[in-house]
This record gives C-alpha cells, sequence and structure tokens, in this order.
C-alpha cells in the first residue's frame, strides 16, 4: 500500500516541478517569420512596447531595404563636427520584433560624437575610413580608450557613457551595429542642460561645482528639443 506524502511536502513537490513549466511556457522570441512595423496604427489609441505587425498582404520587399546609410552626412555642417545616420525600426518598418539595427557616423575633421549611451543596446563600430579616439566609461569610473583606424572594430557594452572623437585633419565615418531596433540614445549635455522641463540649475551648479551663472550660460547654448 502506497504511503501518502504528507500535506506540505506534497505542496513542496507540486511548485518545484511547476517552475520549470513556467520558464519554458515563455515565448521570449517572435512566434512568426516577420511582424513588419505598421506605423498607421499609433495614429489610434492603441500603444504597446514595439509597433503593431502589418498584415501579411500588405507587406512587401521595400518594407525590408533602405539606402538611409548610402549617403554620408554633412557633419561640417554639425555644431560638434559628426552627423549620425540611424537605421532603425523608424526607418525600416521590417526591423520591427527582430532585435537589430545599424547607424551610420560621419566625422569633420576634429570632430566629436559627444559623450552619451545607448539604454537598450550594446554598439560595435567598424571604421570605414579615416581615424578616431574612442572610449567608454564603467560605473567604477574606468576609461576604456583606444585610437581605430580603417577596418577596425570596438564594442561600447550596453548602457554605458562612451565617445567617439575625430582626432585627425581628415573626414571619417564609422558603421554601427545594435542589438536593438531602437536603442535609445541619451546625450549627456543635451539631456542634463536641455531637459524639458529643465533640470534646476541649482542641482547642476553642486553637481558640476561651477557657478550657477556658469550653468545658466551653458544651458543657453542647449534648447530644450521636444
Amino acid at each position: 500500500m502506497a504511503r501518502k506524502l504528507p500535506a506540505a511536502t506534497f505542496l513542496a513537490v507540486l511548485l518545484a516541478l511547476a517552475a520549470p513549466l513556467v520558464v519554458v511556457a515563455n515565448d521570449p522570441d517572435m512566434l512568426q517569420d516577420i511582424c513588419v512595423a505598421d506605423y498607421h496604427s499609433l495614429k489610434g489609441p492603441l500603444r504597446l512596447n514595439g509597433f503593431p505587425c502589418k498584415r501579411h498582404q500588405n507587406v512587401t520587399a521595400h518594407d525590408f531595404t533602405s539606402r538611409v546609410l548610402a549617403k554620408p552626412g554633412d557633419a561640417a555642417g554639425s555644431a560638434v563636427g559628426s552627423v549620425v545616420t540611424a537605421a532603425n525600426v523608424d526607418v525600416l518598418p521590417g526591423l520591427n520584433t527582430l532585435g537589430v539595427s545599424m547607424a551610420r557616423i560621419d566625422f569633420a575633421p576634429l570632430g566629436v560624437n559627444p559623450p552619451h549611451t545607448h539604454p537598450r543596446a550594446t554598439e560595435m563600430i567598424f571604421v570605414l575610413h579615416g581615424s578616431l579616439h574612442v572610449g567608454f566609461v564603467t560605473t567604477a569610473n574606468k576609461l576604456f580608450a583606444r585610437t581605430l583606424h580603417k577596418g577596425d572594430v570596438f564594442v561600447f557594452p550596453r548602457g554605458l557613457l562612451h565617445f567617439q572623437v575625430n582626432s585627425g585633419h581628415a573626414p571619417a565615418a564609422v558603421i554601427s551595429g545594435f542589438n536593438s531596433q531602437l536603442p535609445g540614445t541619451q546625450v549627456v549635455a543635451q539631456a542634463l542642460f536641455g531637459a524639458s522641463p529643465p533640470v534646476p540649475s541649482d542641482v547642476l551648479a553642486r553637481a558640476f561645482q561651477i557657478d550657477a551663472d556658469l550653468v545658466e550660460a551653458i544651458k543657453s547654448k542647449f534648447p530644450p528639443t521636444m
């Protein structure tokens, strides 16, 4: 005759067996071949993390191709001497749910891509031409930096502060790859001095240990972006 398990023991065994079933039941990856972004849906009340899918009968090969990275950006006309051209889900709907995107960064001589972070992605750059000094800072405030030349690659870990600067006297360009369809970019100077509503000047003055008048002078160079 089989011996009965105590109720507490039976419950513990049941929970232990159920735990891996919960993991197996998850669907972390997409459940269909494609999910082309339906931009028109954003005009309605529906809101979700990403974009809804187009109906398959409305999808074409055009949804999966773009020449947005083919043309160099006008880095010389930029205040910082660099221009970022993104190829993400905002401009290439076929990327929706695929978890990847790219960008092109063009640098004028002595141009800089200012310190910034990508909160949703790790970035890898490939130098198309020219030379760049690049680096990232860890949460322990340790700088990892390197001078790159044509054909070199460099990785910026997800969420860490990083920069690129063209230290040469000739134009430079890189191609960036991201493990997110929309990695996001937060430029430190713009975020702190151009936020809307503004970050209180006394907070910035204490953080940077500078005079409040200097904070106001810096803010005047970073009009809020909406």
